[in-house]
């Protein structure tokens, strides 16, 4: 007799029906498809992170030239760019360092470009901090496909993304 009370309360604590579950997947699929499509970064985005990278890098290579009372050389090309070491009369680049070392853009190419022209004109771009804590003030321009980013120097050490 007691099998049979049992039996109803079994039926009754049933689990999901297939329908159930395929819809929950459903759902959870679209959730986890637009949190990953809205975590990725977008262009502008990626731009921005790069320039905010090559300006705090070349805030300590001014002050890493002040220290070393030796100029330091910012230079870049389309697919990346590196810090240089002026030794003697050639300039070495400097792949030790633990920070200023060369880098590759995250979506090359980017092409770049200073104002005024003077300050960078060699080829490949190259920007030179020197030993004195005031240097001319520049604007260095960043851009890929439709997107740009600038990268202002004020002459004292200040490098703001704009």
């Amino acid at each position: 007799m007691g099998y049979l009370t049992t039996w109803p309360a079994l039926r009754r604590a049933r689990g999901f029906t297939l329908l159930e579950l395929l819809v929950v997947l459903v759902i959870v699929g679209i959730t986890m498809g637009f949190i990953a499509f809205n975590a990725l970064p977008d262009e502008r985005q990626q731009l921005h992170n790069e320039a905010q990278r090559i300006a705090l890098l070349m805030q300590l290579a001014r002050d890493e030239a002040i220290v070393r009372n030796r100029p330091i050389a910012f230079e870049s090309g389309g697919d990346g760019y590196r810090f240089l070491l002026r030794e003697e009369n050639k300039w070495l680049g400097l792949e030790g360092d633990e920070l200023l070392h060369a880098r590759s853009f995250k979506r090359p190419p980017v092409s770049l470009s200073i104002v005024p022209a003077s300050v960078g004109e060699s080829n490949p771009m190259r920007i030179v901090f020197g030993r004195e804590p005031v240097d001319k003030p520049f604007v260095l321009t960043l851009a890929s496909a439709q997107v740009s980013v600038s990268i202002r120097a004020d002459g004292i050490g200040h490098f703001t993304v704009e």
